[in-house]
């Protein structure tokens, strides 16, 4: 399944919504997806909302389309660290 998580960057600022920014993954479950940006970002997560077939194909209409996965959020994570 393809997620569209929004987000602000950091968890340390009141969310603004004209800073939310989003991503997209591919993950096994809505849990999945949740445990995966938690744990391999600092982001602070507003929502996480599952694309169905027809908002997947408008998404994918758009400029800076792009999916992840669970493993490039760890792999990030992990050059960030070094």
């Amino acid at each position: 399944m393809i997620y569209k998580v929004y987000y602000q960057e950091t968890k340390t600022r009141n969310p603004k919504r004209e800073d939310t920014l989003s991503l997209y993954l591919d993950a096994a479950d809505l849990t999945a997806a949740r445990s995966a940006v938690e744990s391999h970002t600092s982001h602070n997560i507003e929502l996480i909302e599952e694309l169905s077939d027809k908002a997947l194909a408008y998404e994918q209409q758009g400029a800076n389309f792009s999916v992840t996965t669970p493993e490039a959020l760890e792999a990030a994570a992990s050059s960030e660290d070094k």
